[in-house]
């Protein structure tokens, strides 16, 4: 392998913005272990976001507690949830974006172990909320994380594959739960301990770098460069070829100082406005789903095992659909990839909740959940990509913390609505707020691709 001097390199781009170096680099072993990683952290966030939903219908039967204490959990959960993703990207700011990281990885993973030893409803409510704090600061500096450091023209390709892995998460937990559950009265506790493996992060940590922009927010443009003379070095010996000529990005005047502020600023205010509109509908669908379709069936007559059973062959659908995401989504506009993707959901989740017949829950119900989540990482990087980096994390925090905050009443709602008018009734609910997210994403989203990054 032939070795390269990556010293000149640093030298001629030392105050070349750390977008430019970092947009040329060819993709290698580098990012593909980053990749890995990152996948691992949203493999136990995807699985702690599903352990309520999986445990649910036993916990339903060993506390004899009714559906709506089961919303109470999950309301909680996204209280959590919505608290996180404005604490996430405000430690980010302050500690930077990998120990942030790992902080926010070892907070889920400590308070989804804890959940395996609530002793009441009073003390499951209570770790849920912190549960909650922990996956969605998690959630919200990856989001950011992976925009900032994987090449511009691959991002959504990467969240598309980094979510790919940690969807992996979702059919592994309901076969955790199938497993688990039936062993005991409290077998919906270890479902809890699976969650909590997370806390493994810490091994596997050393592969990541610290992202560059986040020094240059800072001024330590040292640090910074430190950093890209690292990367660079070794993208070169591993892709064996020089790297390419570094192509310097136009200022673009700015509008925004890296205030919360910022985001309301003439500039920002349409993106922001519809973006956090778009998460407050696609969370309240999403989960909606998600989170109640187990409970729902039992409730509806289906027995435990059944529901397991058909809620994990479902849930096997999220990795195809994280797939598509990973394929496709460089390739098109996002605006009108997540129009169309809204739409399908709605279409299957309303045939979904108009039949009893098995084999059409489980082609419904399949789709549904394949969909849902191709959905997730286009939206992911559409969010992302809708602010410059200086105002990223907030901006992303606050959009996607706006769905968890919904959220916390979305349970309640569907609770309420199952009670006074049926099951079908909850499945209108959903179609709904998808409804709403194909209308406000393609009459009055930004188009991805018409985006400049501008220079941190």
């Amino acid at each position: 392998m032939p070795s390269f001097d990556v010293s000149a390199t640093a030298d001629f781009a030392a105050r070349i913005p750390a977008a430019a170096r970092l947009d040329r680099l060819p993709v290698t072993a580098f990012h593909r272990r980053m990749m890995w990683v990152l996948g691992f952290v949203f493999f136990f966030d995807m699985a702690d976001i599903n352990t309520l939903s999986y445990a649910s219908p036993a916990i339903m039967k060993y506390w004899n507690i009714p559906v709506s204490t089961i919303a109470l959990f999950s309301s909680a959960t996204f209280a959590g949830m919505f608290a996180g993703s404005l604490l996430g990207g405000i430690v980010s700011d302050r500690i930077g974006r990998k120990k942030a990281l790992l902080l926010t990885t070892l907070f889920y993973g400590s308070f989804s172990l804890l959940n395996a030893f609530a002793l009441d409803p009073v003390s499951l409510f209570t770790v849920r909320l912190f549960t909650g704090i922990g996956i969605s600061a998690m959630t919200v500096v990856g989001i950011v994380y992976i925009s900032e450091i994987y090449p511009a023209k691959l991002r959504g390709s990467f969240q598309g594959w980094i979510m790919t892995i940690g969807l992996v998460g979702v059919p592994s937990t309901a076969y955790v739960a199938r497993a688990v559950v039936p062993l005991a009265v409290w077998g919906w506790r270890l479902i809890f301990v699976w969650g909590a493996l997370g806390l493994l992060f810490p091994l596997f940590s050393g592969a990541l770098e610290e992202s560059p922009r986040w020094y240059e927010n800072h001024g330590r443009f040292e640090e910074a460069d430190e950093v890209l003379t690292r990367i660079e070095a070794r993208v070169c010996m591993e892709s064996g070829a020089p790297l390419p000529p570094v192509q310097q990005l136009v200022p673009v005047p700015s509008e925004q100082s890296g205030k919360f502020r910022d985001l309301f600023n003439r500039v920002y205010l349409p993106n922001t406005a519809v973006l956090v509109f778009i998460w407050i509908c696609l969370t309240m669908g999403f989960f909606g789903f998600t989170t109640w379709v187990p409970t729902l069936l039992v409730a509806h007559g289906f027995s435990l095992v059944h529901s397991l059973a058909w809620s994990s062959t479902m849930s096997l659908a999220a990795i195809p659909g994280a797939m598509l995401a990973g394929f496709f989504s460089d390739r098109w506009d996002r605006r009108w990839a997540i129009t169309v993707i809204a739409l399908l959901i709605a279409v299957c989740g309303a045939f979904y909740g108009l039949t009893f017949r098995v084999s059409f829950i489980v082609i419904f119900g399949f789709l549904v959940e394949m969909f849902l989540h191709t959905s997730m990482p286009y939206t992911y990087a559409y969010t992302a990509e809708a602010f410059p980096s200086a105002i990223r994390n907030r901006g992303t925090g606050l959009a996607y913390g706006a769905g968890r905050l919904a959220n916390v009443v979305g349970p309640i709602i569907i609770a309420y609505v199952y009670g006074h008018y049926g099951y079908k009734s909850v499945f209108a609910y959903i179609v709904a707020a998808w409804v709403l997210v194909a209308l406000a994403v393609g009459l009055f989203g930004h188009r991805s691709k018409s985006l400049v990054e501008k220079p941190s």
